[in-house]
């Protein structure tokens, strides 16, 4: 499992969902922090990559196609710790999560 962090703006994004959305948003990133990393690689991650101009290299998202809601996140890697950190929890708008996640990462 690894640890969950949360950008403060992140937190202020989770925070303005419905409750039901919240559960079901949560249940789904503790799902992927269970092994975040690319689906190639047996995880969860869907990596973003360039997407409309924008550079999320080394992004990953989560999908949650019912609510209309997307996860965006970064894994970091050291000796100590391995830490997914939530940049970007938004509705799929016009790829407004994806211009915010540019501007967190």
């Amino acid at each position: 499992m690894w640890t969950i962090k949360y950008h403060p703006l992140a937190q202020k994004d989770l925070s303005q969902l419905d409750g039901v959305t919240v559960k079901i948003v949560l249940k789904g990133i503790l799902k992927a922090a269970e092994n975040p990393l690319l689906q190639n690689e047996g995880g969860y991650g869907k990596p973003l990559g360039n997407n409309g101009g924008k550079n999320l290299t080394n992004l990953f998202k989560i999908k949650f196609k019912r609510i209309g809601i997307r996860v965006v996140y970064k894994l970091i890697r050291d000796k100590k710790t391995n830490e997914m950190y939530i940049l970007v929890v938004a509705a799929r708008a016009d790829s407004e999560v994806y211009r915010l996640a540019e501007k967190r990462k």
